[in-house]
């Protein structure tokens, strides 16, 4: 059984509309459907806008999803309330994208951790104060950061606090929401290094959301596409990278810099990102997509399995 199972998770907001007018709504995350094992990275990647961050903040119940379920171990985490709610949040966690507004300036780095170390470990002082020291100690930083506050920090200093924290819980679910996209390329990769040597040692699964698929493909055991709130591809993450099979996950490759600096072979889409107010019939991607048949206008794909591989693709007409 895996760890995590995703069915039809949606995500709507209310739009403001006239009181003699029908009620609209704003769809940020549409019908997706995935599953996580334990120890297994799964990358999330896709414009800015298309649902990523508001996905992962659902998985972590810190936005309400309007249908479908989320299984954590079997159990209903989307249903679960008030204690039940609180018991279960010590299974999953989340490492924010901003490392300079995702700790209070007003606590020490102990204070901190110990918010989270006190609320599941029934432990006297000293030894939550040993648990934290072993903390910073997983992510590179020593003892003596306990009593200084986060300005004292550089940006990767800072994520690295925010990544022991969300480990304090000792939790086997992690999402990390574009966790180095704020930091200098030179921070990104002992982040993403760091990362992958916790998670061999804790066997704690991930969900990673970035944009960089360089950066999502050196950590993924599978990569999800997600395009207008939907996933429109998922595949083991070499074989994605190698040989896209969606229209738009070819279009996001195609635009990654090449050590050559060649751009002729780029494939430029053409026109805007559809509002997801009023988004198109048929295919969500068919206006920007050189491939688009009739068909595609009228029908909007399913996510289905290949036959012959597995892979999961939303296309009537795949590469």
């Amino acid at each position: 059984m895996p760890l995590l199972e995703v069915k039809d998770l949606s995500v709507r907001y209310p739009i403001r509309t006239p009181w003699f007018c029908k009620q609209r709504y704003l769809y940020a995350v549409n019908a997706v459907s995935f599953t996580l094992d334990r120890g297994e990275t799964i990358g999330l990647v896709g414009e800015s806008g298309c649902g990523k961050s508001t996905l992962g903040k659902a998985l972590v119940r810190l936005e309400d999803a309007s249908g479908g379920e989320i299984l954590l171990d079997g159990k209903d985490l989307r249903r679960a309330k008030g204690s039940k709610l609180r018991r279960m949040r010590k299974q999953f966690q989340m490492i924010f994208q901003d490392p300079y507004g995702s700790l209070n300036p007003r606590l020490t780095i102990f204070a901190a951790l110990d918010e989270v170390i006190s609320l599941y470990f029934k432990l006297p002082v000293s030894a939550r104060r040993q648990r934290a020291a072993e903390l910073l100690e997983m992510v590179g930083l020593t003892a003596d950061a306990l009593d200084r506050y986060p300005h004292q920090f550089s940006g990767g200093q800072r994520q690295r606090i925010g990544i022991a924290r969300s480990l304090a819980a000792e939790p086997d679910f992690i999402v990390a929401d574009e966790p180095v996209s704020a930091l200098d390329v030179s921070v990104q990769a002992s982040i993403v290094n760091l990362l992958q040597d916790i998670q061999k040692k804790s066997n704690t699964a991930l969900l990673f959301i970035a944009h960089d698929l360089a950066v999502v493909e050196h950590i993924s055991t599978r990569i999800m596409v997600m395009y207008l709130g939907n996933i429109v591809e998922c595949a083991p993450a070499k074989e994605l990278v190698s040989s896209p099979r969606h229209p738009y996950t070819e279009a996001l490759l195609s635009a990654v810099p090449q050590l050559d600096g060649k751009v002729d072979d780029r494939i430029r889409l053409t026109g805007d990102v559809p509002s997801p107010l009023d988004p198109p019939a048929g295919c969500p991607f068919h206006e920007r997509c050189a491939y688009a048949q009739k068909r595609c206008r009228l029908e909007k794909p399913l996510l289905t399995a290949d036959p012959e591989t597995g892979r999961l693709c939303a296309c009537h007409y795949p590469r």
